[in-house]
């Protein structure tokens, strides 16, 4: 004894012996459901795809995708560059000179601050450590994890990126 599936109404996918049971769409734009062996009279409307919305960003108020100049991105860079050589001083004087015109650079100047006194403040916690030895170890990593921190840092504010060191005490308030 053979089992057919028995036929469906007019508008209705026409079942084949090797539809699994499922949802399937009709000639009437509805979901109708084959149980294996013989469409139900359970009916769903047909899911509707949502339109991609591009997320809308604003320039106002907004730390995540703004323009800006090159000679903000040139200020925001040095800010960091001069920390290397100057420690918190470069970016204090950049911060006061032209913090108050973008906030692009305000970022930037108090980051690159923030993180040149945390670097002061693990250079001394170091210093104390060199009584144990331990010190002599640690100096030169924060050195050069410095120094790599603020070239990348610089890199991503000359491309116009709003960086944030991932090592940093925060303790000046940015824009």
């Amino acid at each position: 004894m053979s089992f057919e599936p028995t036929p469906p109404p007019f508008g209705e996918p026409q079942p084949t012996a090797a539809m699994p049971a499922g949802w399937y769409p009709d000639d009437q734009g509805l979901q109708r459901y084959w149980d294996g062996s013989a469409w139900t009279e359970h009916t769903a409307q047909p899911a509707v795809a949502q339109q991609y919305q591009p997320q809308q960003y604003t320039t106002q108020g907004s730390a995540v995708a703004t323009a800006t100049s090159s000679d903000e991105n040139t200020m925001a860079a040095l800010a960091h560059g001069l920390a290397i050589f100057a420690g918190f001083l470069g970016p204090l004087i950049i911060l006061l000179v032209k913090g108050n015109e973008s906030n692009y650079v305000k970022h930037h100047a108090v980051e690159a601050l923030n993180f040149s006194i945390t670097v002061f403040l693990a250079v001394i916690v170091s210093a104390v450590l060199m009584i144990v030895l331990i010190g002599f170890l640690l100096l030169p990593v924060i050195g050069i994890g410095a120094l790599i921190l603020h070239i990348l840092a610089a890199v991503a504010a000359s491309r116009g990126e709003w960086y944030r060191y991932p090592i940093n005490i925060r303790m000046i308030p940015g824009p």
